[in-house]
C-alpha cells in the first residue's frame, strides 16, 4: 500500500501539471481574442511553474532514507528560561508545519523547563518524504528578541538545537546487542493523573555503541514517556534506538551524509544555521542566504521556502 500510495502521488502530480500546462496553452490562444487578460495569463503561468518546482524538489529526494519518517529532537541551549521558551516555540513551529503537510506527529519525550518552555522534546514524524524534507533543519537555531522574561526589557539572544534522524520501520535490519543495553525507570511527571505521578512508567535506555571503523565507544541515551505503559514505552524506546543506529550505518555507507551530521555544532554563537530576529522582522538561513520578513508566518510553520532553498542548493550533494 505504501508503494501504491507513492506511485499514485507522482501520477496525480503529473496529471495536475499537465492540465495546468494545457490551460496555459489555451489561455495564450484566448488572449488574442481578448477573452483573457495578461494578469490572468501571468497568474496561471506562476501557478504552473510553482507546481513544477514542487515536483522537481520531490524528485531530488531519491536517497533510501529520504522517503522515511523522521525523529526530531529539540534541545534548549544555555540561557535558562529564555532558551527553554525558544525550544518550545520551535516545537510548535515544526508541529504546525507537519500538520500543513498532512504528517502524523507523536510526542515520544517531553521535559518541561524550570519556569516555562521545555528542556528537551522528541517528535516522531510519520509520512512520505518526512525525513527528506526535515533533514535540512538539522543544526542550531538562534533567536534574537526583547525577552519577556527580562525585567529590564533587554534584547537577548538564545539558542536551541534540532537533531533529525530517519524513522526506521520493521523492514530495516539493524543489529542491537542486548549486552550493551541498560534500562532505568522513572516517574513521567506532569499532567496525566495519579498513574503518571505514582508509577514509574517512563523509561531511560542507555546503549553503548562502538564504531566498527574507529573502535570508539559512545553512549546513546533515549528517554520515552509516550504512554502510561512501561512495556509500550520500552518498545518505543527500542524503535528510536534502531532509528539512531540506522542513521549511523547510513553515515558509514554514505560519506556525504557525514556533512549533515557535521552540522551538529555547539549551541552557541557562530554555529547557527538560521537566525530569527523578531525586532527586525527577519528570518535568515545562513547556509543559503534565503530570508523573509514574515516572522509570524515562519513561527506558524511556514518553513517550506527555507527547506526548498536548502534542498535545491545542497540536495544534489
Amino acid at each position: 500500500m505504501k508503494v501504491v500510495q507513492g506511485l499514485k502521488h507522482w501520477i496525480e502530480d503529473y496529471k495536475e501539471i499537465d492540465t495546468l500546462a494545457e490551460e496555459l496553452s489555451l489561455a495564450m490562444d484566448y488572449i488574442k481574442e481578448d477573452l483573457v487578460t495578461e494578469e490572468e495569463i501571468d497568474h496561471l503561468y506562476s501557478k504552473v511553474i510553482s507546481r513544477l518546482e514542487d515536483v522537481e524538489l520531490r524528485n531530488m529526494l531519491r536517497e533510501e532514507e529520504d522517503k522515511m519518517g523522521a525523529v526530531l529532537k529539540i534541545n534548549s541551549g544555555a540561557g535558562g528560561t529564555e532558551s527553554q521558551d525558544w525550544a518550545s516555540m520551535l516545537v510548535r513551529m515544526y508541529m504546525r508545519w507537519c500538520d500543513d503537510q498532512g504528517y502524523k506527529v507523536t510526542v515520544t519525550n517531553w521535559q518541561d523547563g524550570d519556569d516555562a518552555g521545555i528542556k528537551t522534546a522528541t517528535l516522531q514524524v510519520e509520512g512520505d518524504l518526512a525525513y527528506g524534507f526535515l533533514k535540512s533543519e538539522n543544526g542550531v537555531h538562534r533567536l534574537v528578541r526583547v525577552s519577556p522574561y527580562n525585567a529590564q526589557g533587554k534584547r537577548m539572544t538564545s539558542f536551541a538545537s534540532v537533531f533529525v534522524v530517519p524513522l526506521v520501520d520493521d523492514s530495516i535490519e539493524v543489529d542491537i546487542n542486548p549486552a550493551n543495553m541498560t534500562w532505568e525507570t522513572f516517574r513521567s511527571g506532569g499532567a496525566g493523573g495519579q498513574n503518571v505521578n505514582k508509577v514509574e512508567t517512563g523509561v531511560r535506555l542507555r546503549y553503548m555503541y562502538t564504531d566498527p571503523e574507529t573502535g570508539e565507544t559512545e553512549e546513546i541515551l533515549i528517554e520515552n514517556t509516550e504512554t502510561r505503559s512501561q512495556l509500550d514505552n520500552r518498545e518505543n524506546a527500542k524503535r528510536l534506538l534502531r532509528s539512531q543506529l540506522y542513521d549511523k550505518e547510513l553515515q558509514r555507507r554514505n560519506k556525504a551524509k557525514a556533512s549533515i551530521e557535521g552540522s551538529k555544532k555547539k549551541i552557541e554563537w557562530g554555529s547557527q544555521i538560521r537566525s530569527y530576529v523578531f525586532d527586525d522582522r527577519r528570518v535568515k538561513d545562513h547556509r543559503t542566504n534565503y530570508q523573509t520578513s514574515d516572522v509570524d508566518g515562519v513561527m506558524d510553520g511556514e518553513i517550506s521556502p527555507f527547506i526548498k532553498a536548502y534542498l535545491m542548493e545542497f540536495g544534489g550533494e
